[in-house]
C-alpha cells in the first residue's frame, strides 16, 4: 500500500536509480523492487506558478530595505553588488538580471526635477530683478540672499535630521522666489534714497530704518501662517511637515540677510548721475549749482541700454497711470469695495463644491493588472489568455516592461498559489516622454482587451500610485463595507450595491469581495462506520494527501544538493471527485479488508468564498471601485451617497465608507482649523508689531480676496481642490499681507510728516508700486517651473504652486486697489 511504501522508504539516497531499485518485502516473504509497483521519475516539482518578464521565463527576487534606510542608497549598493557578481562570473552569461520595480527611479527623477525647478526658478527671479534694477551689482546683492539662505537652510535641516527629498527640495523650489522679497524691498528703498542725493552710508541707515519694521512684520506673518503645520500629525503632517520646515527656515534666513548684509553692501554701490536725474532724484539746477553740467561726459558714458530705458520709461508711465487711478478710486471707495465683495461671493461656491480630492494622482507609470478566469481551468488554459494580453501590452511603444505572475502572487518571501488568478505589472516610460497619463493608457487598453473577446476572463487594471501613500483601508479608490450577520444576505446586498455603482459615471473595476468563489473538495467522513472498519481520521488524511498532493518521504543527494522524494498516486487516478471515492484504503490491522473511500466518506465539490473579511471582529463584504482619471473623488463620493440613499437595507445591516470619504472630510476639517488659526496668528503678529488694531485690520481685510485668484488659477489649470491647494491657501494668508504691509507702512511714514491721509495714500501708492510689482513677479516667476507640473514628482507640488502663483498675482491687484480704499475708510476720521 501507499502507507507501507511510505514507511519503508527511509534514509538518504545518492541517485534515482537506487530509489527505483529499493527492495520491498511482501507479506508472503517475497521481495520485489520499488520500480515494479511504482514509476520512479526524475523530474521537477509541479508547475503551479509561472513568472515571466517580457515573455521570457524567470525568477522573482525581492529586496526590501530596513525602515530607517535610504531607498536610493540601498538600490545603489544592490546594483554595485550585482555588477560585482557579474565581474566575478558568479552570474552566468545566459542569465539576465533586470529590475521590475525600482522605487529609486521615481525618487531620482523627482529629485532632479525639484532641483531643476529650484535652479530655474532662481534664475527667472534674478532676471526679473535685473530687468527692474538694470544694475548687475545690485542684482547680485539681491541674488546673494538665495545661496546664503539655502546654505543656512541646509544647516538647519541637518540639525533637524531632515534629508534631501521631494518635499524638502520642493520647499526650496517653492520658496526660492520668496527669498529675495525682503532684499528687494530693502534694496529698492536704499536705491530711492541714493537717487535723492544721500550718501552711501546715510542712504543705507535711513532706508533700512524705514523698512525694517515692514520686513520683520512680513516675515513674521509668513512664519505665523505655516508654523502650526509643524505640530499636526497624521498623513498631512507626515507629508508636508518637512516642506513647511524648509520654507520657514529659508524665509527666516532671507530676513536676516535683508536686515544685515544687504544694507551694508548696497550702501557701497555708487549711483550714476544719469540715474539721479530720474524718478525723483536731484534736479538739473541742483547739479548746476554744484558745478556739474548735464552734458558732462560721465553722464553720457553712463547712458543706459535701450532695455533699461524702456523699463524705466514704462514704470514711470505706469506710476503716473496708477496714481490717477488711485485718485479716482479714493473718490468712490464704496463702489470698489462692493465690486470685490461681489466677486468674492461668486468665487466661494467653487471651494464648497464636490470637485475635491485628498491628494493629487501621482503618475509614475506603474499599472497593476489583475486577471481572473473561471474556476476549474488549468494553468495552461489560463496562460493562453494571459499571453494574448501580454502580447497586447508589449506591442505598445510606451511600455517599458511587462512582468507577469501566472497562477498566484509573490510578495517578498510569501508565495500564494491561486490557480485562476494572474497579476501583471506594467511599467510605462516616464511621464515626460509620453503625451498621456497612466489613466488614459488604462482606458485605451480596456478597449483593446475587449476587442480580444476572451471568454471567461475578467481583467481589472489600476494605477498603483506611490507606495507608502495610502488614504483608505481598502485596496482601491472606493471602498464600501457592508456589515451584517448572514453571509448570504451580505452577498445579495453587495450585488445590489455593485450594480448601483456600475451606473455611476467615473467608476470602473466595480466588484465585491464575495464575487470570487473557490471550488473545494469537501470530504465528510462517517466516523462511526470508519471506526467499525478500523480506520481513523489520521489514516484517511494520509491516504488523501498521497493521492492529491503527494508526500515527501525522504530525499537524495546529488553533488551536495538535496532533492525531495515525493510519493503520490498517478494524476489519472485522482482527477475528479468521483475518482477519489474509488481510492482504496487499507486498515492498520491486517485482519480487515481494504475499502473504498466512498464507503466511509461522502466526496463532493462545493463552492466557498475566496476570502472572508472582518472589521472590528464583525463579518463584512467589501465593495471596491476605481475612480477614472477625468473624475475626482469628491464628486464621485457625492454621487455614491445619493445613490445609496435609495437602497433599503434590512434590519441589522449597514453600509459605511472604508476610509476615503472619512480621510477627505478629516482633511477638510483640519485645513479649515489651520486656516482660521493662521489668520488669527497673522493678525496677532501684526497687532503686536503695530501696537494697534486699526492697521492690522486694514491689512487682514485684503486676505480673503486672494482666493478669487486661487479659483481662477485652479479653473484655468484644470486642477481639483486637494490638500496641497489648502496648504497653499494657508500659506497665502501669510504671504499676501506682505505687499499690504509695505504699502501701509509707507502711508504711515508720509502721514507722520504732516501730510493729509489722501495725499499720503497717493504718494505711498506711487512710490511702493515698483517694489510691490518686483516682489510679486520674483515670487511668481520663481514658482512657475513647479506650477507647470513637468516631470515626475511634480503632481504633489503643482497644485500648491498654482495656488500661490494665482493667489499672489491677484492679491497684488488687491493690495494696489482695495487696500488704499479700505485704509481711507478706516482712517477717515483720524
Amino acid at each position: 500500500t501507499q502507507q507501507e511504501i511510505s514507511g519503508r522508504i527511509s534514509g538518504r539516497f545518492t541517485s534515482v536509480e537506487k530509489i527505483a531499485d529499493l527492495p520491498l518485502q511482501l507479506r508472503n516473504g517475497n521481495i520485489i523492487r520499488l520500480q515494479e509497483v511504482a514509476e520512479v521519475i526524475d523530474t521537477h516539482e509541479d508547475e503551479r506558478l509561472r513568472v515571466r518578464l517580457n515573455g521570457a521565463p524567470g525568477i522573482k527576487m525581492s529586496i526590501q530595505k530596513q525602515p530607517t534606510a535610504n531607498t536610493v542608497a540601498v538600490v545603489d549598493v544592490v546594483n554595485k553588488r550585482l555588477e560585482w557578481l557579474k565581474q566575478q562570473n558568479l552570474i552566468p552569461d545566459d542569465i539576465e538580471v533586470k529590475s521590475v520595480s525600482d522605487q529609486s527611479v521615481y525618487i531620482r527623477n523627482a529629485l532632479n526635477n525639484s532641483t531643476l525647478a529650484a535652479l530655474s526658478g532662481a534664475l527667472l527671479a534674478m532676471i526679473v530683478v535685473y530687468i527692474f534694477l538694470g544694475n548687475l551689482k545690485r542684482t547680485l546683492i539681491i541674488g546673494s540672499a538665495i545661496p546664503i539662505a539655502v546654505m543656512v537652510t541646509f544647516i538647519l535641516m541637518a540639525m533637524g535630521g531632515l534629508t534631501l527629498n521631494i518635499m524638502t527640495l520642493g520647499g526650496l523650489a517653492l520658496g526660492v522666489g520668496m527669498l529675495v522679497d525682503n532684499t528687494i524691498v530693502m534694496m529698492e528703498n536704499i536705491y530711492r534714497h541714493q537717487r535723492k542725493g544721500e550718501s552711501g552710508e546715510d542712504s543705507g541707515v535711513h532706508a533700512a530704518a524705514e523698512v525694517n519694521s515692514a520686513i520683520v512684520a512680513s516675515t513674521s506673518t509668513n512664519l505665523a501662517a505655516v508654523l502650526p503645520f509643524l505640530f499636526i500629525g497624521g498623513l498631512v503632517g507626515l507629508l508636508f511637515r518637512e516642506l513647511i520646515f524648509t520654507i520657514s527656515a529659508a524665509i527666516f534666513s532671507s530676513m536676516v540677510i535683508a536686515l544685515t548684509l544687504v544694507p551694508s553692501l548696497a550702501a557701497k554701490v555708487k549711483i550714476s548721475l544719469k540715474e539721479s536725474f530720474r524718478g525723483g532724484g536731484r534736479t538739473f539746477s541742483e547739479l548746476d549749482s554744484q558745478g556739474i553740467s548735464p552734458e558732462d561726459s560721465s553722464i553720457n558714458n553712463s547712458s543706459k541700454s535701450s532695455l533699461r530705458t524702456f523699463v524705466d520709461t514704462t514704470m514711470e508711465k505706469l506710476q503716473d497711470f496708477y496714481q490717477s487711478i488711485v485718485e479716482k478710486l479714493l473718490k468712490r471707495p464704496l463702489i470698489v469695495i462692493a465690486v470685490f465683495i461681489v466677486t468674492l461671493a461668486v468665487t466661494v461656491p467653487f471651494f464648497l463644491s464636490s470637485n475635491q480630492i485628498f491628494l493629487p494622482n501621482m503618475d509614475d507609470g506603474r499599472v497593476s493588472v489583475n486577471i481572473t478566469v473561471d474556476p476549474g481551468l488549468t494553468l495552461d488554459q489560463m496562460d493562453e489568455s494571459v499571453k494574448k494580453i501580454e502580447d497586447l501590452f508589449s506591442k505598445q511603444p510606451e511600455v517599458e516592461h511587462v512582468f507577469s505572475l501566472v497562477g498566484g502572487r509573490i510578495f517578498g518571501r510569501t508565495q500564494r498559489e491561486v490557480p485562476n488568478k494572474t497579476s501583471i505589472d506594467v511599467q510605462l516610460i516616464p511621464v515626460s516622454q509620453r503625451n498621456f497619463s497612466s489613466h488614459d493608457w488604462v482606458d485605451k487598453m480596456n478597449e483593446e482587451i475587449a476587442n480580444l473577446q476572451l471568454p471567461g476572463v475578467k481583467v481589472l487594471m489600476r494605477i498603483r500610485g506611490i507606495r507608502g501613500i495610502k488614504t483608505n483601508k481598502g485596496e482601491d479608490d472606493i471602498s464600501l463595507r457592508i456589515q451584517g450577520p448572514s453571509i448570504n444576505k451580505l452577498e445579495e446586498i453587495a450585488e445590489e450595491v455593485s450594480l448601483t455603482l456600475k451606473n455611476i459615471k467615473g467608476l470602473r473595476n466595480v466588484m465585491h469581495s464575495l464575487e470570487e468563489q473557490y471550488q473545494e473538495i469537501a470530504i465528510e467522513i462517517d466516523r462511526d462506520r470508519a471506526a467499525v472498519l478500523g480506520y481513523d481520521v489520521e489514516d484517511i488524511s494520509t491516504a488523501l494527501q498521497i493521492a492529491l498532493e503527494g508526500m515527501v518521504v525522504t530525499d537524495f543527494i546529488d553533488n551536495d544538493r538535496s532533492y525531495d522524494v515525493r510519493l503520490r498516486l498517478p494524476r489519472v487516478v485522482a482527477s475528479n471527485p468521483q475518482d477519489l471515492e474509488s481510492i482504496l484504503l487499507f486498515p492498520a490491522t491486517k485482519d480487515r479488508q481494504a475499502v473504498y473511500l466512498g464507503d466511509i466518506a461522502a466526496v463532493q465539490l462545493i463552492q466557498s468564498p475566496a476570502k472572508i473579511l472582518r472589521d472590528n471582529q464583525l463579518r463584512i463584504v467589501e465593495v471596491t471601485a476605481s475612480v477614472m482619471g477625468e473624475s475626482d473623488l469628491g464628486t464621485v463620493l457625492g454621487e455614491i451617497d445619493t445613490a445609496l440613499k435609495k437602497l433599503k437595507l434590512p434590519h441589522g445591516y449597514s453600509i459605511y465608507d472604508g476610509g476615503a470619504k472619512e480621510t477627505l472630510q478629516e482633511g477638510q476639517q483640519l485645513t479649515t482649523i489651520l486656516l482660521l488659526l493662521a489668520l488669527f496668528l497673522v493678525f496677532v503678529v501684526m497687532a503686536v508689531q503695530y501696537e494697534s488694531l486699526r492697521n492690522p485690520l486694514v491689512i487682514m481685510l485684503s486676505v480673503p480676496f486672494a482666493v478669487i485668484g486661487v479659483a481662477i488659477g485652479l479653473i484655468f489649470a484644470g486642477l481639483p481642490i486637494s490638500m496641497p491647494v489648502w496648504l497653499g491657501t494657508i500659506m497665502l494668508a501669510g504671504i499676501v499681507v506682505n505687499n499690504s504691509i509695505v504699502l501701509v507702512e509707507y502711508i504711515e511714514i508720509v502721514r507722520e510728516t504732516g501730510r493729509e491721509t489722501v495725499y499720503a495714500i497717493i504718494e505711498a501708492a506711487r512710490l511702493r508700486l515698483r517694489p510691490i510689482i518686483m516682489t510679486t513677479l520674483t515670487t511668481v516667476f520663481g514658482m512657475i517651473p513647479l506650477a507647470l507640473g513637468l516631470g515626475e514628482g511634480a503632481e504633489m507640488l503643482q497644485p500648491l504652486a498654482v495656488t500661490i502663483v494665482s493667489g499672489l498675482s491677484f492679491s497684488m491687484l488687491v493690495s494696489l486697489v482695495l487696500v488704499p480704499v479700505i485704509y481711507l475708510k478706516v482712517h477717515s476720521k483720524t
